[in-house]
């Protein structure tokens, strides 16, 4: 059979042969994508994008931040993360302004219809952790997270995202620093 054929599919429960050496990692992929299609369906009815609720939490738990620290913090492409205030600042979530301690850099924060979705972003994930997790006793549910946060250390080193290299020169003591997303 070639790969062409419509009888050359593998079906959801079987690994694919070049999984064969990863299974979990195939099938974290595959939960990944699925959670992320979930939150994005749900995200959507509040008008924002998957990933701009991130960027909305770190805003809501640690107030106006530099931007570079937002960008920093959020482990993302500056344009990315620039791409995401242009759209928040258009819907009225969020606004950027001069830093008054140094008129060179911006501070970035949520406007009080920014502030306003913290309910209901709070209400999705809620809503898709409950979904995600249904069938699964309390039990199985704190091994899941366990697991999960000794999966996500492995993962930070491997990624280099574990917090212990420099990211560069050190914001001035009046600009917060914001705790990585995810």
């Amino acid at each position: 059979m070639s790969g062409t054929d419509p009888f050359c599919t593998t079906p959801v429960d079987h690994l694919p042969s070049a999984a064969r050496g990863g299974p979990v990692s195939h099938a974290l992929s595959r939960v990944a994508r699925l959670h992320r299609i979930a939150a994005g369906r749900r995200l959507k009815e509040l008008g924002l994008y998957p990933g701009q609720e991130f960027l909305m939490m770190a805003l809501w738990d640690c107030g106006p931040v530099r931007q570079s620290v937002l960008i920093r913090s959020l482990g993302l492409d500056p344009s990315t993360v620039t791409k995401m205030l242009q759209r928040l600042e258009q819907c009225g979530h969020v606004r950027r302004r001069p830093d008054p301690a140094d008129r060179r850099a911006v501070l970035v924060e949520a406007t009080e219809e920014g502030e306003a979705l913290r309910a209901r972003v709070e209400g999705v994930w809620h809503d898709l952790e409950g979904h995600s997790l249904t069938g699964l006793t309390p039990a199985e549910r704190a091994d899941l997270a366990r697991l999960l946060a000794r999966l996500e250390e492995n993962l930070c080193h491997e990624a280099g995202e574990c917090g212990t290299e420099p990211a560069g020169p050190p914001e001035p003591a009046e600009a917060p620093r914001v705790a990585t997303a995810l």
